[in-house]
């Protein structure tokens, strides 16, 4: 018997070598829900993770960002409303919209400096950097000597 391998693609394995990996954002079968995650950019330096996730037409104050068992959460949330009213009040056209999404990644246990996380909001981008443990940095090469 045959296993349908393409129902489950991209399904995050275990023996992964990426450090930072996104949990809760596998791709699903109905691809038109996706349109409305933002794309994320992550970036290994030799101090740091950096993450960049697209978001334009946010403030800062719609997102949240927290740490939680080695699990960076980066959620937003926002509500758009415009309203006109006739001389009497009665509304003659009301439309609002509601944004929302979470991305969740797994950081590597002590491999990052979770108290050291920082993040910053500018023209659409939404900036986080999540710093490595001395442990996790590359050290320069090692000139050994032959005896």
């Amino acid at each position: 018997m045959k296993q349908n391998r393409d129902l489950f693609p991209t399904i995050p394995s275990f023996f992964d070598d990426n450090m930072l990996r996104d949990w809760f954002n596998w791709p699903l079968l109905n691809n038109s829900e996706r349109s409305s995650v933002p794309a994320v950019n992550i970036k290994e330096t030799n101090d740091a993770f950096e993450l960049e996730v697209a978001a334009p037409g946010m403030s800062k104050q719609d997102f949240k960002v927290e740490l939680n068992n080695n699990m960076l959460v980066i959620s937003a949330e926002k509500e758009n409303k415009h309203e006109e009213q006739d001389d009497q009040g009665n509304f003659t056209r009301r439309e609002f919209n509601y944004q929302s999404f979470t991305r969740t990644f797994s950081l590597p246990e002590r491999m990052v400096l979770g108290d050291k996380i920082s993040a910053k909001y500018k023209d659409g981008l939404l900036c986080i950097t999540v710093p490595k443990s001395e442990d996790a940095k590359v050290k320069p090469a090692k000139q050994i000597e032959i005896a």
